[in-house]
């Protein structure tokens, strides 16, 4: 299965179209217009063992722009619907439930892009001189919402209410990718001044209360925003490989980059990266150009991993499928997976059923 990725750069007005088995669901970030039609194409059925696919389909997701150059980032890979775990179902809704629910999706987006927005011009205005400080306030905020999202992933898991391994083990694995972002940012002396440390960690510590509260409330919502916050950190480092590329192939690779980008276990590496199998990236670091290509192509996974999430029951861990039937067959041991995306819901769900 194939899939193209393009994420416009700098934009106010992006579009993005979602093509995925089972209907397309088109909507704009910034004008929060949603539109839904259902398909009938094949699901694809990939094999880890083979690395063999079957009834394949072509997925393609896209982000266009009205003013600025278009950016390109196109992957080819095998995505994954593991067998035994297909996306759950949603019920059948009447047309007033639908036109609700898109109404409520539009109003969640517009806020999301607001947010977005606004925290984007304050950053633009204190650091329009100072790329690795601004490189570095993003990285601490960018790790928060993986942690918000296990948190309350955790929470559920001890109240006893349900289970999702895949999610938890995806989610950390973003974390800890984000964590090595700012551990490179912080080797290039983004984090030398004082300010830019005490600004990073206060707007990160209420970024983690609002998207912990904002992610019970509606993990659609909250997914949402994080890829709202990707799609920007990508437009914000291929920007910057523009126009300081060449000066970036002169300046050698910081240790900590080559360490994990190169490194012999590279298990969390493939694991936040849900829409291609394992072992088929692996990146080569021979100078610091190398390492901003690789972590803007991160930002890039990470975009398609938080809107896959959008959709409930639709992220796969990449090497969850033989843990999971081991498991499985094992009495006890699975707490059942939630049929609904967080509290709200499965009182809505619990009510209406």
């Amino acid at each position: 299965m194939e899939a193209t990725v393009a994420i416009s750069g700098i934009t106010s007005r992006p579009l993005v179209a979602l093509r995925r088995s089972g209907a397309t669901v088109s909507y704009s970030c910034s004008r929060g217009l949603l539109r839904y039609r259902p398909l009938s194409s094949p699901r694809l059925i990939f094999s880890p063992v083979t690395g063999t696919s079957r009834n394949t389909h072509r997925v393609q997701a896209t982000i266009l722009q009205d003013d600025e150059e278009k950016v390109v980032v196109e992957e080819s890979f095998k995505a994954e619907t593991f067998p035994g775990k297909e996306p759950l179902e949603e019920p059948n809704t009447s047309s007033s439930s639908s036109a609700l629910e898109a109404w409520i999706i539009k109003l969640e987006q517009g806020v999301n892009v607001f947010l977005t927005d606004s925290v984007i011009k304050i950053l633009d205005t204190l650091y329009r001189d100072r790329t690795y400080p601004r490189f570095y306030v993003l990285e601490t905020i960018a790790r928060v919402p993986y942690f918000a999202f296990m948190s309350v992933l955790h929470m559920y898991e001890t109240f006893g209410w349900w289970r999702r391994a895949d999610y938890l083990k995806v989610h950390f694995a973003e974390s800890w990718n984000e964590m090595h972002h700012l551990l490179i940012m912080e080797e290039l002396g983004g984090n030398s001044w004082w300010f830019d440390r005490f600004l990073a960690q206060h707007i990160a510590t209420f970024y983690y209360f609002m998207t912990v509260f904002l992610y019970i409330i509606s993990p659609r919502m909250a997914y949402h925003f994080s890829e709202c916050v990707e799609s920007h950190a990508f437009e914000t480092y291929d920007k910057f490989l523009k126009a300081s590329g060449e000066e970036l192939k002169k300046s050698p690779a910081p240790d900590i980059a080559v360490k994990y980008y190169t490194g012999s276990d590279l298990y969390l590496f493939d694991e936040f990266q849900t829409s291609r199998a394992p072992n088929t990236r692996r990146p080569k670091i021979e100078n610091l150009y190398d390492v901003f290509v690789n972590i803007r192509d991160d930002e890039a996974e990470h975009c398609k991993t938080m809107r896959a999430c959008q959709t409930l029951g639709s992220l796969r861990s990449p090497h969850s499928i033989l843990e999971d039937e081991d498991c499985d067959e094992q009495s006890g041991c699975v707490v059942p997976e939630a049929h609904c995306e967080g509290i709200v819901d499965c009182i809505k769900k619990s009510i209406t059923n």
